[in-house]
Formats: C-alpha cells, sequence, structure tokens
C-alpha cells in the first residue's frame, strides 16, 4: 500500500481584509472532492496569517539551522515545526501590485532546510490571475531546490477590474469569481496530479 503524502494548502496572504481563505478553502473542496487527488494524501490547510511572523528578526541565517544552530523566537520555532512536517506544499498566493506579496517572501525566507528537495504547486489570484506573483515564486522556490509542479493555475477576479475586485479588497470572494474558480478544476487537478508524482519521486532526506 502506498504511504500517505501529507501535504500543506497554505493560504499565503496575511492582510486584515482578505479574499485568500476563501479561495484556499474552494481549492481544498476541489482536491478533497476527486477521488484520484485525495487517493494517498491528506492536506492541511496552513494559514500563515496565524503565525504572526515579523520581518524575519532571527540572527542566525535560515540555512544554518538545524546544522549550526537553531531558533529562538517563539513564532520562527512555530513555523519551521509546522512546515517541515509536511511532503509537499500547495500555496495558495495574492499579487499585489504586479509582484509577490511581502508577507508570502517573508514566510518563505523564514525557512530553508525545512523546504529543499519537496515538491510545490503553485496557485495564484489577482485581476491577471497573479501571474507576475507566480512568476516571481516559481524562481525563488527553484533557486531554493524545491521541485516546482510545471502547470502553474491562475486565478483571476471576474470581470477584471469590477464588482468582484472590490468585493475582494474587503475580504468577500464574489459568487461569479468562485464560479470561474470551479471553472479552472481541470487544471488543478492536473496540477495537483504533477505534484503527488513529484513527490512520488522525492528521496526521503535523511538517506541522502
Amino acid at each position: 500500500m502506498a504511504a500517505i503524502k501529507n501535504i500543506a494548502l497554505i493560504t499565503a496572504s496575511t492582510r486584515k481584509a482578505r479574499v485568500g481563505p476563501q479561495i484556499t478553502s474552494v481549492v481544498n473542496d476541489i482536491l478533497t472532492g476527486d477521488a484520484d487527488a485525495s487517493k494517498n494524501t491528506k492536506i492541511s490547510i496552513v494559514d500563515v496569517a496565524d503565525f504572526n511572523l515579523p520581518v524575519f528578526d532571527e540572527e542566525i541565517m535560515p540555512a544554518m539551522v538545524p546544522d549550526k544552530g537553531s531558533f529562538k523566537n517563539a513564532h520562527s520555532i512555530a513555523w519551521s515545526n509546522e512546515i517541515k512536517k509536511y511532503d509537499g506544499y500547495v500555496f495558495v498566493i495574492p499579487e499585489y501590485n504586479f509582484g509577490l506579496a511581502g508577507g508570502t517572501k517573508n514566510a518563505v525566507d523564514y525557512l530553508y532546510n525545512e523546504w529543499i528537495g519537496k515538491g510545490v504547486l503553485i496557485i495564484s489570484y489577482g485581476i491577471f490571475g497573479g501571474a507576475s506573483a507566480s512568476e516571481a515564486l516559481d524562481k525563488t522556490l527553484k533557486g531554493m531546490k524545491l521541485n516546482v509542479v510545471d502547470t502553474r493555475p491562475a486565478l483571476g477576479f471576474h470581470g477584471g477590474v469590477g464588482d468582484d475586485l472590490w468585493l475582494a479588497g474587503a475580504g468577500k470572494l464574489g459568487d461569479d469569481t468562485k464560479k470561474d474558480i470551479i471553472a479552472e478544476t481541470p487544471t488543478i487537478l492536473k496540477a495537483f496530479g504533477e505534484l503527488k508524482d513529484l513527490m512520488d519521486k522525492q528521496v526521503p532526506k535523511d538517506s541522502q
């Protein structure tokens, strides 16, 4: 019997008024509602905002943990302990001003060894589907030795600069945008299948 893979479905937005958790919830429903996607996987929603990460404030470089030292701050330790539990990751990321959100980059940069060698899927959202943010995170994660799947779903707000965008700014997911996300189910499932394939090929870090 194949081993169960633990996957973190990460809500990366940390703004007070945010639509990220609702988009993550729709993605979670798509993944857990598909028999092939959910087979041999355990998906856990992880919200970056819950960890209250300030701009990196440790006195040691993340790449030096744990071989040459350890984190001292409770938020860093909690984030590290959470992320290292998983075999792979699905990032649900916003795009702000044609780029990667600062909170997303900060959360990634807090850690290093917890991430490397693992598979990751990037799902972005924004006026234009968050393509610029997706490209930026793709480059960062590949540089950090993660294995990023080729398919990166980009979810746009219905109507572009319109009613659903303003709803999102108030932290509400518009019905039409939700329908548009659900319509992207084939692409999301394709990307998740690629993630599962990558994880099946991963060599456990302890055996390297």
